[in-house]
């Protein structure tokens, strides 16, 4: 059940679950799951839908911002209702871990399906989007974007768009450059693509592709289901921006490709602990795995699962990092002191 939005926002939980209950039945005696998700996507509807389905678990939805879920979780303190917080990027995830919000989640079906990589003590990644570089076909070579070191090439002078180095999917991205070859060549990367700005951080990543298309500019990054939906769009202007793009998978020779994630985790003071994890299993399931594909252009965390996703097959095969995603939460606030000093704002 997806409660108004608007209501979810102004009304104690408790207010809402007494208003469900005389419109709905019996509430307190129903086996439910109190989900707060930062997932704004139709698609999730059929996911949702299919755990109840499959369970007979009623699933209580409250959707906002993350940073307003983590501010609600945190002043509802141990009364809080929440059972699981579902959101997108592992520093979200990461903060979640931080405030001491999460339980810790031993489960055989979990740590075989997720791999190592994509999970922590007490969080799970259950979709992955790569981040990529998207290249003019008429003004740039794609030899010439091949890593993200390339973005601070001189030769791109004046040809890079990006959007906010404050947005989490750009600090991931720079914890990533940390770990890997740590701050001073972090630091000395943000400051070479800062010099090749076509303009001033704007917008996102949808703009950011569309504005290569446009000859705005010649390079741009981009997280991938961003490209996958401009590719399954049945609009004719979205059409022409696929043909005039390219998109190269970074860094193929190296550490592979930047991975970000959706994901998901217990919390502490969860009501229906077990309907937490059933849930939480429920999402590594293939059937859910291919919801998330399908659904919002998103790789499957589970390796084994096998999808049809038209734009997926389409941008092929590659090399992802393994790089461990509790390893971006350790550097985000050191990727966002050095945006802040290259004036990648």
């Amino acid at each position: 059940m997806k409660l108004s939005r608007r209501l979810t926002r102004y009304l104690p939980f408790s207010a809402l679950a007494l208003a469900a209950a005389l419109s709905g039945g019996a509430f307190a005696q129903e086996p439910v799951l109190n989900l707060y998700s930062a997932r704004h996507y139709q698609t999730d509807e059929a996911l949702y839908a299919n755990f109840t389905k499959q369970t007979g678990i009623r699933i209580n939805r409250i959707e906002g911002k993350e940073e307003e879920l983590l501010e609600r979780i945190r002043n509802e303190g141990a009364n809080s209702p929440a059972d699981v917080l579902l959101t997108v990027d592992a520093a979200r995830l990461a903060n979640a871990h931080e405030l001491g919000l999460f339980a810790p989640v031993r489960s055989t079906v979990l740590e075989s399906r997720i791999p190592a990589h994509l999970r922590t003590e007490d969080w799970f990644a259950f979709s992955t989007r790569a981040r990529v570089i998207v290249y003019a076909k008429s003004a740039v070579n794609a030899e010439e974007v091949r890593n993200y070191a390339d973005l601070a090439d001189p030769r791109l002078k004046g040809k890079v768009c990006s959007r906010s180095g404050s947005h989490p999917y750009n600090l991931s991205l720079m914890a990533s450059i940390i770990a890997h070859q740590g701050e001073a060549k972090a630091e000395a990367w943000a400051k070479g693509v800062v010099a090749n700005f076509a303009r001033a951080p704007k917008g996102g990543d949808t703009d950011q592709i569309k504005a290569v298309a446009a000859g705005e500019c010649g390079v741009a990054i981009s997280n991938t289901y961003y490209v996958a939906r401009l590719m399954r769009s049945g609009k004719p202007e979205d059409k022409k921006v696929v043909e005039r793009i390219g998109v190269v998978w970074p860094d193929q020779q190296g550490a592979g490709t930047h991975i970000n994630v959706s994901g998901a985790g217990m919390l502490k003071n969860a009501p229906n602990k077990a309907a937490a994890v059933k849930f939480l299993e429920y999402l590594a399931s293939d059937e859910a795995q291919v919801y998330f594909a399908d659904g919002n252009n998103e790789w499957p965390a589970v390796p084994t699962v096998k999808i049809a996703n038209p734009a997926l097959e389409a941008l092929g095969k590659f090399k992802a990092d393994t790089l461990p995603v509790g390893s971006l939460a350790m550097h985000r606030a050191k990727a966002q002191i050095i945006f802040d000093r290259a004036g990648f704002r």
